[in-house]
């Protein structure tokens, strides 16, 4: 064994660096503006003008650090959600967030639940706390109602004595699929009080079922309970990377002390408030998604595709065969997607919803 395989820890072993999948920044350089970025789930109609005037403030004192507290941000957002904000802690991104939960609350005398082709961090953040995995086969691909979704059913009962995790995305990366408020509320009424139960929002501003609203009302009966969200989807603040979870005072105040110092950047900061300031734009971003995903989905069906249903800013598509050759056809094209081998879905391709010229464009290059 050579001395850098043996200087790691045995967690870090298992571990493979993130993949961001193609290089992005050469793209730009190669197609230019014709390039169609359908690969990242972004909301292309872009921040709102309040955030960016935010940074442009806040610029000249870019050689300050951030306050490490997040005190502004933080108090929007508890007057937003109706929490305390003591109730809130700031991450570099939900990503950072779940992996601090894992940091924090499992390790390898413990396990934790997710369902297969959930969000790929949540096996991540297992395997970094060292922790054993539990990967739930989700709803078969056949299901009528919610195909490739979480099993909650099945979720439960894999849950056992030394669980202390239990990861759920309401609504999923990468399948779009979803589960209701009263579903969430049944499968906590079975969950031990010794199993955090961490629900991840990313997508929730996109939703339009009137059934699911959102994880938060829950908190107060379940104080096992988390719920982690972002500014990268809806808030299109992806570049500068901060999210949010949400939970007992007493399960915040553990997650802050592991948190790392000056997490979120001071551009962060002020644009995420500037952001929340602004519901018109949220909700310009919701009723465009959802416009131009039902056309999208609809001309898809229309050349006998399979479009899994989506309560997210992006569609999951079944092109039953291996779809790698499709992918590499609209690559060499300039339209970049999302390939779903690494998720044991190789006959999928998840597409983001964008403009609708992007996505006309996304037509015109599929073989």
């Amino acid at each position: 064994m050579t001395l850098a395989a043996a200087l790691p820890n045995a967690a870090t072993r298992a571990l493979c660096a993130y993949d961001p999948g193609h290089d992005l920044p050469a793209l730009r350089r190669r197609f230019g503006a014709v390039l169609a970025e359908l690969g990242s789930n972004e909301n292309p109609l872009g921040p709102s003008p309040r955030a960016v005037a935010a940074i442009e403030t806040a610029l000249p004192e870019i050689f300050r650090y951030p306050d490490p507290k997040g005190g502004a941000l933080k108090t929007a957002l508890a007057r937003h959600l109706e929490v305390g904000a003591g109730q809130i802690a700031l991450g570099n991104g939900s990503h950072e967030l779940l992996m601090l939960i894992a940091q924090c609350f499992a390790d390898a005398h413990t396990s934790v639940v997710f369902s297969e082709f959930g969000f790929a961090v949540f096996p991540i953040a297992t395997a970094a706390a060292g922790a054993r995995p539990i990967r739930v086969p989700a709803l078969t691909p056949d299901h009528a109602a919610m195909p490739l979704g979480h099993d909650l059913d099945a979720m439960a009962a894999a849950i056992c004595s030394d669980t202390r995790i239990a990861y759920l995305a309401n609504p999923n990366n990468p399948t779009g699929t979803w589960f209701d408020d009263a579903a969430l509320a049944a499968l906590l009424a079975r969950v031990p009080p010794t199993t955090l139960v961490v629900v991840d929002e990313a997508y929730h501003e996109f939703v339009d079922d009137a059934a699911l609203t959102s994880a938060l009302p829950l908190l107060q009966k379940h104080p096992n309970l988390v719920v982690t969200r972002t500014f990268s989807k809806a808030h299109a603040l992806a570049g500068l990377r901060v999210g949010y979870a949400v939970g007992s005072r007493e399960n915040i105040s553990i997650i802050e002390r592991l948190r790392e110092s000056f997490n979120v950047n001071s551009l962060a900061l002020a644009a995420a408030e500037a952001a929340l300031g602004d519901p018109e734009h949220v909700a310009r971003s919701k009723a465009f998604n959802l416009a131009e995903r039902t056309w999208l989905a609809a001309q898809l069906r229309s050349r006998g595709l399979r479009v899994l249903p989506s309560q997210t800013n992006f569609v999951l598509v079944d092109f039953e065969r291996d779809a790698a050759s499709i992918e590499h056809a609209l690559f060499e094209r300039g339209v970049i997607v999302r390939p779903m081998g690494g998720y044991r879905l190789p006959e999928f391709l998840r597409i983001s919803v964008g403009s609708r010229a992007e996505n006309e464009r996304l037509l015109e290059a599929l073989p």
